[in-house]
């Protein structure tokens, strides 16, 4: 991993591969490893760009007031890349679509993967999950607090865990208690999402859900692609809410034909 220092602190990134830039945007219940069964494959037609977003991963958390948005166009600004094709996943669905409406001339095309809806009415069971995730970390309880969240994220409501591949929930467990962690002093400083209008969205755009993950990321997937211009609907039928991490061979080739549009 490299290093871009700054007043709040440091974004740690990594760049492979070379042809037209691709940046991945990750799960804010991961890091940039989410991508490891991903960017190599993309890495062969493109340059990929991986990040953690401040607070995760290897990226130091802030120290001051910033924006997500503001943070991936200073990485670009960096590598010199005018340009890009954007990909994230939930949380960072919702911060490359943030992005792409503050800077669309920077955009090229854009794929979210079950991103969140600012504002969004959640149903008794993400509810549940919040007031769950809450009482642990309020108890000082990490392990429990990592163990709700994988329960919600990695395995999902629709299935049990002998039908989630092996690994997995260990490859996510130390991403995931850092962005815990984490989690406070990041939320303090944000200053999160822009209030944009998607039909302000002028680029190619994917919309990919997992049939697995939680109902409301369901609907909300729905509404994206209702509400982005020429917006496509994707579903991955093995897949929960970590499509990069469940369906890795059925996102590459969905993306392999999307980036290459």
């Amino acid at each position: 991993m490299q290093t871009l220092a700054d007043e709040l602190g440091h974004l740690s990134y990594c760049v492979t591969g070379d042809g037209p830039p691709v940046v991945l945007v990750h799960a804010g219940v991961a890091d940039h490893r989410m991508w490891d069964a991903v960017a190599p494959a993309l890495a062969e037609r493109h340059t990929v760009v991986r990040y953690d977003l401040r607070g995760f991963g290897e990226s130091a958390p802030p120290d001051g007031p910033f924006g997500e948005r503001d943070d991936l166009r200073r990485l670009l600004d960096h590598l010199g890349l005018d340009r890009v094709r954007l990909v994230g996943a939930s949380w960072g669905g919702r911060v490359a679509v943030d992005f792409t409406l503050t800077h669309p001339d920077r955009v090229h095309s854009l794929a979210l993967l079950a991103p969140p809806w600012p504002g969004y009415d959640w149903s008794a069971e993400m509810i549940a999950y919040d007031e769950a995730e809450t009482a642990a970390l309020a108890a000082g309880d990490l392990d429990t607090a990592v163990r709700v969240n994988l329960d919600m994220w990695l395995r999902g409501p629709a299935r049990g865990w002998d039908d989630v591949a092996d690994g997995l929930a260990d490859r996510l467990r130390g991403p995931l208690r850092t962005s815990l962690v984490n989690q406070d002093v990041v939320g303090e400083y944000s200053q999160g999402p822009t209030a944009g209008d998607l039909t302000g969205v002028c680029v190619p755009t994917l919309v990919g859900i997992g049939k697995l993950d939680v109902t409301d990321f369901q609907d909300i997937a729905r509404r994206y692609a209702a509400g982005i211009p020429g917006a496509t609907l994707v579903e991955f039928p093995t897949a929960a809410h970590l499509i990069a991490l469940d369906a890795p061979a059925e996102l590459i080739a969905t993306l392999g034909a999307f980036l290459a549009r």
